[in-house]
């Protein structure tokens, strides 16, 4: 015998925001989502509201709104079945990793870098924000689409992701960034250390998602010139890769 259906939960009692006209509006939706449902603010059992219901809660289209869910379920948080709705699977995001393995010396290498930018980048990111001309703001979004085009081809983006932070260290006007840059060349992004045979290929595209959308955050808040996201938007997207790899080394 089925049990009786599960109702929504009330967004009236989670204080949500009404998203902003800027940068990508299901992207923000999705994050005030995931951040209620990894807060335990939303039980794993509990039923999102209709796209109605989510529309007028964030005053957004059922465009933005679908986008949002269909973010959600590729961390695994959700899932959608037809006449049931929108229901909470899980209050973690299942991280998509880009190796199967590590080294331990090369999780090593990749954390003393990851901890060098974490305390350089974004700083360069909100100088970037401030400082920022017209050629410098084509070169950066030239190069986030070059990241999205690789990742289209099945490609690791090595090269278009160490460009993308190479134009926001040149978008700084502070030489002393670029040199820095020059000299770790493409070491400084981590896959560019991963021998072939570590390579997680069917979680490539999953994990490179991820690094797409936070560079969709740092992007547009260099191009809004809003330097205070700038900055958290990029320590937020080193600070995750450092979280991440860290999980190696405690393997």
């Amino acid at each position: 015998m089925a049990g009786n259906p599960v109702p929504a939960v009330n967004f009236h009692q989670l204080n949500l925001r009404k998203i902003p006209r800027g940068g990508s509006l299901s992207l923000h939706v999705a994050d005030q989502l995931e951040a209620l449902i990894t807060n335990g603010r939303i039980d794993v059992g509990e039923k999102l509201p209709t796209e109605n219901g989510l529309c007028e809660a964030f005053g957004v289209s059922r465009t933005v709104i679908r986008e949002a869910i269909t973010h959600l379920k590729s961390l695994g948080l959700v899932e959608t079945r037809r006449g049931v709705g929108t229901t909470v699977l899980r209050n973690s995001a299942l991280e998509a990793m880009p190796a199967s393995r590590i080294s331990p010396t090369t999780v090593e290498d990749i954390l003393h870098v990851l901890e060098l930018r974490l305390t350089i980048e974004p700083a360069a990111a909100e100088l970037a924000a401030q400082r920022h001309d017209d050629a410098d703001r084509q070169a950066i979004m030239e190069k986030h689409a070059a990241f999205i085009r690789a990742r289209a081809e099945k490609s690791q983006a090595r090269i278009e992701d160490y460009e993308f932070h190479y134009a926001i260290a040149l978008a700084t006007k502070n030489p002393f960034f670029k040199t820095f840059y020059e000299q770790l060349s493409q070491s400084v992004i981590p896959r560019a250390k991963l021998m072939s045979i570590e390579i997680n290929t069917s979680a490539t595209d999953k994990y490179l998602a991820r690094v797409e959308e936070e560079h969709t955050y740092i992007l547009e808040a260099i191009l809004a010139r809003d330097s205070d996201a700038a900055k958290e938007m990029m320590y937020q997207h080193l600070n995750r890769a450092r979280n991440m790899y860290a999980k190696f080394q405690e393997a």
